[in-house]
């Protein structure tokens, strides 16, 4: 049984961001918790293993893109999520987006799921792959891609452009100083056909963190030629 302690936590950050969690929500925020403590000790999920830091820093830090946008029905995709951050705690208080996790680690994927089995909701897809591999596959079939903590956003923007709808929103979650990324972005986002919309400086609750999101529209179609092969994003960014 959780302390009352990590609940209030939860609950009185969550509503700084706008959100009053009700207990169903509460108890699958708990689930989520236990399953990632208990399966982390067998796989490498997360080093953020302290009890307040998994509330503030995965669960708190995934909802700030609350901030950049509202989420309702849309068809969205975490590219490189991890443990489910930051899409699953999106998902458990925006129920009705259709939520895919991209996820090339097959441990990872399992947990993931795993954890969609006990969080017990609907349109959840996790795919096992990586962003480049499905580039393709999954062209233009997404609302709103988000990605927490993956890569630069020069490399981030050729995993996820390509994967959203015309018109479709690009969400990064990014540490507070963000100059250097954008402006090494530039290139990336005019071959890609993104747009930099703006940069949303959020405050995690309960700490000083200061959190920069990011948010790029699909305004021109992305060319064939991306993404390129697996790996080269990375080793070669635009």
């Amino acid at each position: 049984m959780h302390s009352k302690e990590l609940e209030n936590l939860l609950i009185s950050g969550t509503k700084e961001l706008g959100t009053d969690l009700d207990s169903d929500q509460i108890n699958k925020f708990f689930i989520y918790f236990y399953e990632l403590k208990k399966w982390n000790k067998k796989v490498n999920l997360t080093a953020i293993t302290e009890d307040k830091e998994i509330i503030t820093k995965h669960f708190l830090d995934s909802l700030l893109l609350q901030k950049a946008f509202t989420f309702l029905r849309e068809s969205v995709i975490d590219i490189g999520t991890g443990a489910g951050f930051p899409g699953l705690p999106l998902k458990i208080i925006s129920p009705d987006i259709k939520l895919t996790l991209l996820e090339s680690t097959k441990k990872k994927t399992e947990f993931l799921i795993h954890l969609k089995t006990m969080l017990n909701l609907p349109d959840i897809d996790v795919i096992p792959a990586r962003a480049e591999d499905i580039g393709r596959e999954k062209r233009e079939c997404f609302d709103v891609s988000v990605s927490r903590a993956v890569a630069p956003l020069n490399v981030l923007a050729e995993y996820d452009i390509p994967l959203i709808k015309m018109g479709g929103k690009f969400l990064a979650l990014k540490e507070e100083k963000t100059d250097d990324e954008i402006e090494n972005s530039k290139n990336a986002l005019h071959l890609l056909g993104g747009a930099l919309i703006k940069i949303i400086k959020a405050n995690l609750p309960g700490t000083d963190i200061i959190r920069s999101i990011v948010i790029i529209e699909k305004a021109s179609k992305t060319p064939d030629k991306f993404p390129r092969r697996p790996g080269m994003p990375k080793k070669r960014p635009l």
